[in-house]
C-alpha cells in the first residue's frame, strides 16, 4: 500500500467542524475509497444495504478521530487509513442493529435499513460488516490491534444489552445511564485515539491518555446528543423528536428531571418511560426544561469535553492536536 498524502498544513486558526474536516480531508478521501473497496460483495443486497448507510451522510467522525490522533501522535505511515474504514464498519454495523432493536423508521432524516429491507436483512448485513472489518484487522497483523478492537466491540456488545435492560426503566439511576454511554459510544471513540497512539509507537502513558481524551470525548458527544433530542426539530436532528422517550430509554435530561422535577412531572416522566407514550411531549419537554435537566446536561457534557481536551496535553503542539481540541468543543456545540 502507497503512503496515505499528508495532511495539509493548517489554516491559522480552526474555527469549526468544517475548517477540521478540511484538514482531514486528504486522509479521509482515501478512507472513504477504501470503504467503498471493501464494502463490495458478490450478494446484490448486501451493496445495496451497505451502500444506503454508508453513503447515506453522517460526519464520519470516529474514522476522523483515529486519523487526526495519529498524525497528532506523529505516525507517518499508512496503516491508520485501513484502521479508520474497518472502525467506521463497525460504527455502522452497530447502526444497523440499533435501528432493529430500537424499531427505528429514520435516522440522519432518511429512511433506515431495516424500514426499506427488514430487520432481518439489516442484522445479517450488520453482521457482515463486522465480520469485514475482523478480516481487514487480521490484514494489518498486529495482535496489540487486535486485542484493542476485539476488547471493543465485546464492550459494545455489553452496553446494547444494558441499555436494553434499562428500557421502560424509570429508575435508571445517573450511573447506569453513563455505563451504557461508555460501552455503547465512549469506548469505539477511545479505540479509535488510542490506536494512533499505538500506530505510533508512544508510551503506555501517552497510549492511555488519548484514549482517556476519547473516552471522555464519547461521554460528551453522547450527552449532548441525549439534549439535542429535547431542544432540536426533526429536519435538523434528523430524527424524530422525543424518539428515546418514545422507546422508553431514560436518557440524561429525564433522569435529572424525574429527580428534580415537581411530584407531577416525575409522575409523568415516569408513566412515559414505562409506556413509551408520547401523547403529552410538549409538557413532557416543558418539564425537563422547568427542572434544569437541560442545563444541567449540558454542564456535564462540558466537563467532560474539558477533560478530553486536558488529556491532550501528553502530546506536543501541532494542527492535528489543535483539530482534535476543536472536536471536543464541537461535541457540544452542535445543533445535530
Amino acid at each position: 500500500m502507497s503512503s496515505a498524502p499528508a495532511l495539509p498544513d493548517a489554516p491559522s486558526t480552526l474555527r469549526g467542524f468544517a475548517d477540521v474536516q478540511a484538514f482531514a480531508a486528504a486522509d479521509m478521501a482515501a478512507v472513504n475509497m477504501l470503504i467503498r473497496t471493501r464494502l463490495a460483495s458478490d450478494v446484490v443486497l448486501i451493496n445495496q444495504i451497505g451502500e444506503h448507510i454508508i453513503g447515506g451522510g453522517g460526519k464520519r467522525l470516529r474514522p476522523m478521530l483515529h486519523l487526526l490522533a495519529a498524525r497528532a501522535c506523529g505516525y507517518t505511515g499508512d496503516h491508520h487509513v485501513p484502521l479508520a474504514a474497518l472502525i467506521e464498519f463497525i460504527h455502522t454495523s452497530t447502526l444497523l442493529h440499533d435501528d432493529v432493536v430500537d424499531e427505528s423508521d429514520l435516522r440522519r432524516g432518511r429512511k433506515t435499513a431495516n424500514a426499506l429491507w427488514g430487520n432481518a436483512a439489516s442484522v445479517l448485513v450488520g453482521d457482515f460488516l463486522y465480520s469485514r472489518s475482523f478480516q481487514m484487522m487480521v490484514e494489518l497483523d498486529s495482535m496489540e490491534v487486535m486485542r484493542i478492537l476485539a476488547d471493543t466491540t465485546n464492550r459494545i456488545a455489553e452496553g446494547e444489552v444494558l441499555q436494553l435492560l434499562n428500557i421502560g426503566n424509570p429508575d435508571t439511576t445517573e450511573r447506569a445511564y453513563l455505563d451504557v454511554i461508555e460501552r455503547k459510544t465512549a469506548v469505539l471513540f477511545a479505540a479509535a485515539t488510542r490506536l494512533g497512539a499505538v500506530l505510533a509507537g508512544l508510551s503506555r502513558d501517552q497510549q492511555d491518555a488519548l484514549a482517556q481524551y476519547g473516552l471522555d470525548l464519547g461521554y460528551a458527544f453522547q450527552i449532548a446528543d441525549d439534549v439535542l433530542d429535547y431542544t432540536s426539530d426533526a429536519d435538523t436532528l434528523g430524527k424524530n423528536i422525543g424518539d428515546d422517550l418514545a422507546e422508553g430509554k431514560p436518557t440524561l435530561p429525564v433522569i435529572h428531571a424525574i429527580t428534580h422535577g415537581t411530584p407531577e412531572q416525575s409522575a409523568s416522566l415516569r408513566r412515559a418511560i414505562q409506556s413509551g407514550g408520547l401523547d403529552s411531549l410538549d409538557n413532557i419537554v416543558a418539564a425537563i426544561h422547568d427542572s434544569g435537566a437541560i442545563a444541567y446536561a449540558q454542564s456535564l457534557a462540558h466537563r467532560y469535553a474539558a477533560s478530553a481536551k486536558a488529556a491532550l496535553d501528553v502530546l506536543p503542539p501541532s494542527p492535528a492536536r489543535d483539530a482534535l481540541a476543536l472536536l471536543a468543543d464541537y461535541a457540544i456545540d452542535r445543533t445535530s
